[in-house]
């Protein structure tokens, strides 16, 4: 396959998607405090742009709706925001360790403010995992269940967001050049 073809890159963000929902479904069936279903969409969003990782993203909560629960939809809003600011951010800024510990900083506030109320609508602020027993004792100290929901996440969402973008970070690294250029090529035709 030519590394200039449309092809590679519906191949590369194929991929994307994939590592996002399966990563994402052993996360929630291990009931685990985190999430790591956007490391495909941060990848996108810094090899290749900020809409191109909206796409991963938003399609990443379309696919997994369809086959593991449609209430995974509407936080498609979540992985697009994330995939617009990583994009610009790595846009504006080199993608390096620095840049991406502020980067999962600023998402781990962003996601949550998102995705709180969402997830209220949808799930009554719970997730399922043993973050639940601190949103039930915040609510039951006498905080509303948005703010209970909401500190609750944003703790997910540091080691989560903080995470995967470093993940990110050591990933690209280790690609081959010739990949990165290719990716980088691709985001100056669509951008």
């Amino acid at each position: 396959m030519k590394r200039n073809s449309p092809v590679y890159l519906m191949t590369f963000c194929s991929v994307a998607i994939a590592a996002n929902i399966v990563l994402g479904i052993i996360t929630s069936l291990l009931k685990l405090p985190f999430y790591l279903d956007t490391l495909g969409t941060i990848l996108t969003a810094v090899l290749i742009g900020p809409f191109p990782g909206a796409v991963v993203g938003a399609l990443t909560n379309v696919i997994t709706g369809f086959i593991y629960s449609m209430r995974d939809i509407p936080f498609a809003l979540v992985s697009i925001a994330v995939a617009l600011i990583t994009g610009f951010i790595a846009k504006k800024f080199k993608f390096n360790v620095i840049t991406a510990i502020i980067t999962g900083l600023i998402l781990s506030v962003v996601a949550p403010l998102i995705g709180t109320p969402i997830g209220i609508a949808l799930y009554g602020g719970l997730t399922g995992t043993v973050s639940d027993v601190l949103v039930m004792a915040l609510k039951n100290a006498g905080a509303s269940l948005f703010t209970a929901s909401f500190v609750t996440k944003i703790g997910n969402n540091l080691i989560d967001k903080v995470g995967t973008c470093l993940i990110a970070y050591l990933l690209i690294i280790s690609l081959p050049a010739g990949m990165k250029s290719t990716l980088k090529g691709y985001s100056a035709k669509i951008q």
